[in-house]
């Protein structure tokens, strides 16, 4: 029997923020980032619909990229004294990512982060309270999604909490959230999607639910990211829905190697997120194809790339991508991004036992050892071939 999972009730397009002014309930806390949301007015308007819901409203302020375990701890122990029946996470994908972490230790003082940082073990939620998701960027799709990925620093590894008990109760994706992004922040998150929905093409639990989504969602991504990129307000709005659809479709189906490789890296080597998976995702895609070629040739055919044969058009594929990276500005390698061949070599053997580990590599369609995930990250670093 499979499974897919989505919020209750999704709200999108124009002036969808309003909805907050229907939530029934008596405490509202709202979880925010670095002051984007502040300084463009959006959490002005989210306290005052729930005001106007007759809400009492509290705030939980300044979360940081790549969130703390310990900042996770430190808002739930803030919920635990207000005891909100709402929980509304605006802005990217950190903020929401911790207040669905901090949900759990809201709901659960009993637990420990050790308890439920492998998939599948959070324990059941809404006793207390309901969440809201709230996207200002067009990548994670955390929103529509049963993960959160929460940086443990003393191990310096990221991991991606997975459960379903985490799929939000209402998603907003309003599109003038959208159109606050810089450049670097539309190329990093469009990749980052774009990552997602091809993942979710090929990943261990694809269905003919989820792939209609990340079929159309890659769709989108060629028709808008490079226009979003570039300013064009239209693009910026659709790439929010693209990014949603790409968000339906690996929440269900998982992810790959891809993600679990950027997890493993981003604590240790500090690359944003999205940047990592741009960088990696044609090399993976050259690993995989050995098991899963057709589907990648098929992605290729769809958004109109030349080939004959699956060879060719998985080969276009990699190229499209790289050609996608050059002109959002994002290098290649990891040597282009500035890691240094010391800082490589230190690591990767770390990173790559590190990177089997991880929650998403269960998922990839084709297996792989801590030995090849070092092959791997090594061709990443160099930009050799990948053909083993």
């Amino acid at each position: 029997m499979n499974r897919f999972t989505l919020p209750r009730d999704i709200y999108f397009g124009k002036d969808s923020l309003e909805v907050l002014k229907k939530l029934k309930g008596k405490k509202a806390i709202v979880v925010l980032g670095g002051g984007s949301m502040k300084r463009f007015g959006f959490l002005d308007k989210v306290d005052q619909y729930l005001k106007e819901a007759g809400l009492e409203v509290k705030h939980i302020e300044g979360i940081k990229p790549d969130p703390s375990v310990d900042s996770v701890y430190e808002g739930a122990k803030i919920m635990r004294e207000f005891g909100p029946d709402w929980i509304v996470a605006i802005g990217g994908g950190s903020p929401i990512d911790a207040a669905k972490a901090m949900w759990i230790f809201y709901e659960h003082p009993e637990v420990t982060f050790d308890d439920v940082k492998n998939p599948f073990t959070v324990p059941e939620l809404r006793k207390k309270a309901k969440f809201v998701a709230i996207p200002s960027t067009s990548g994670t799709a955390t929103e529509v999604t049963a993960f959160s990925v929460i940086t443990d620093y003393k191990t310096e590894i990221k991991y991606p909490l997975a459960d379903f008990n985490l799929t939000p109760d209402v998603a907003i994706i309003d599109p003038a959230l959208a159109q606050t992004m810089p450049p670097k922040l539309v190329a990093h998150t469009g990749m980052d999607a774009l990552t997602h929905a091809i993942e979710a093409y090929v990943a261990a639990l694809r269905s003919p639910i989820s792939d209609p989504l990340a079929m159309h969602a890659i769709v989108m991504i060629r028709d808008y990211l490079i226009k979003s990129y570039k300013g064009d307000t239209e693009a910026r709005s659709q790439m929010h829905i693209a990014q949603c659809l790409a968000g339906m479709a690996f929440s269900n189906a998982l992810l790959g190697i891809t993600h679990s490789m950027a997890h493993k890296t981003g604590a240790v080597f500090h690359i944003p997120h999205g940047c990592a998976n741009a960088i990696y995702l044609p090399y993976v895609i050259d690993y995989n194809k050995k098991v899963c070629a057709a589907r990648y040739a098929e992605i290729a055919r769809t958004i109109g790339l030349k080939g004959n044969t699956d060879d060719e058009l998985v080969d276009s594929l990699t190229d499209y991508i790289r050609d996608l990276n050059r002109q959002l500005s994002i290098p290649s390698t990891l040597k282009e991004y500035g890691i240094s061949e010391k800082d490589f070599y230190d690591n990767v053997d770390r990173i790559s036992k590190n990177a089997i580990t991880d929650a998403c590599t269960g998922a990839n369609p084709r297996p792989i050892t801590a030995d090849v995930m070092k092959k791997l990250f090594t061709a990443t670093f160099t930009g050799e071939k990948v053909n083993f």
